[in-house]
């Protein structure tokens, strides 16, 4: 009986079984989630959660929903892992910061961009007739236009048409106009 029942089931324990060191039965909760080929994965999910706690959720989770668990409590537990007191909540937060912040570079680009096209719209049209003369130098190594003749300092130091290179990167341009068109 037992070469017949070997004969039928004749494939390599599970990760999970092989851990556990005990035979591989054909009809394993854990066979379909934790191959031999990944031993780690059931390691790091048994000493996060321990066998009969993820054997008890398979159990009560559907079928078809088993193997999105099974991979969950694998994240998770290499998470916790790596970070014993945030686990994946800590790679999370830390995801969102990135996010913010290239929200905020990109905001930046685009008032930057807006404040670039506003300045060569203001150029052309004062260069056709406006009425007012301006003229403009670009600085020697860098991209931003110094307004000179009868350009007071003093009133496009916070203007949306000029940053001061010592004054560092002005995310709140909009706030001094010239910003929304």
């Amino acid at each position: 009986m037992a070469s017949s029942s070997s004969s039928s089931y004749s494939s390599s324990p599970c990760a999970a079984c092989k851990f556990l060191r005990r035979k591989c039965l054909p009809g394993c909760i854990f066979a379909p989630y934790f191959p031999p080929e990944e031993p780690q994965k059931f390691a790091n999910v048994h000493k996060i959660f321990g066998a009969s706690n993820v054997s008890k959720l398979l159990q009560e989770v559907e079928p078809q929903q088993r193997e999105d668990a099974v991979n969950s409590l694998a994240y998770e537990a290499e998470a916790r892992l790596k970070d014993p007191v945030y686990g994946c909540v800590g790679a999370i937060s830390v995801l969102q910061r990135q996010v913010i912040k290239l929200q905020k570079e990109l905001e930046a680009t685009n008032a930057d961009l807006m404040r670039y096209t506003c300045n060569d719209v203001m150029t052309t049209s004062a260069g056709a007739g406006g009425g007012i003369q301006q003229h403009n130098q670009i600085l020697p190594g860098t991209s931003r236009r110094v307004f000179g003749q009868g350009a007071s300092h003093n009133h496009y130091q916070g203007s949306a048409f000029f940053n001061h290179p010592w004054q560092g990167n002005n995310t709140h341009d909009n706030d001094h106009g010239g910003g929304n068109m």
